[in-house]
């Protein structure tokens, strides 16, 4: 799949904005944290997924019922869905002036019910877009930093109508926010995520 990029303006791909606040002192105190171990672009990048990944868990592996949206909140309260986790990669990068994008798949749920967007992240390293899923891991799962070749959480697959969605969005796509931002819980959220883009 090639990337499509919604801005033809890189500069989209460093911006602050409501969910991607990376000005805020909760992620500029990771950033600071992440920065002194990682003195290059992909170390640090590296780093910061790693952090993301491992650190934050996924809220429903978790069980954890609260629902994040914005960087500093995922990374205040260390709990997210795979969007959350993404907003919070992305401010990260972007915090070190590393430019990150958004972009999604199409998976079936679990439990086989139907469809769900899944949210990933595409960093630019290397003069190129490296996608990159910081879900995190758990059985079945093994998600990797990779630049030479995805390691994504999941692979779609076509016979099943699960899809990778090509644009490679600056802000978060409008239907996943307003999920997010007007879910009281993750079940709720559940109901409610877009199964389409």
């Amino acid at each position: 799949m090639e990337p499509i990029q919604e801005s033809a303006d890189l500069s989209a791909y460093l911006a602050a904005d409501e969910a991607i606040d990376h000005h805020h002192p909760a992620v500029r105190e990771t950033v600071a944290r992440l920065a002194r171990e990682a003195t290059d672009p992909y170390a640090y990048a590296r780093a910061a997924y790693e952090f993301v990944r491992d650190a934050v868990p996924h809220s429903q592996d978790a069980g954890d019922l609260r629902v994040t949206w914005r960087a500093s909140d995922v990374l205040t309260l260390r709990t997210g869905i795979c969007h959350a986790k993404s907003h919070a990669l992305a401010a990260l990068l972007r915090a070190r002036d590393i430019p990150a994008a958004l972009c999604y798949q199409r998976l079936l749920h679990d439990d086989g019910s139907g469809h769900v967007v899944h949210g990933l992240v595409a960093v630019r390293l290397r003069d190129a877009w490296h996608r990159q899923d910081p879900r995190g891991n758990r059985p079945g799962v093994d998600a990797r930093f990779s630049l030479e070749g995805e390691r994504l959480a999941w692979t779609p697959d076509p016979a099943s109508n699960e899809m990778d969605y090509p644009v490679l969005y600056a802000e978060p796509h409008p239907a996943v926010l307003i999920a997010l931002r007007a879910a009281p819980d993750r079940p709720h959220l559940w109901k409610t995520l877009p199964s389409t883009l």
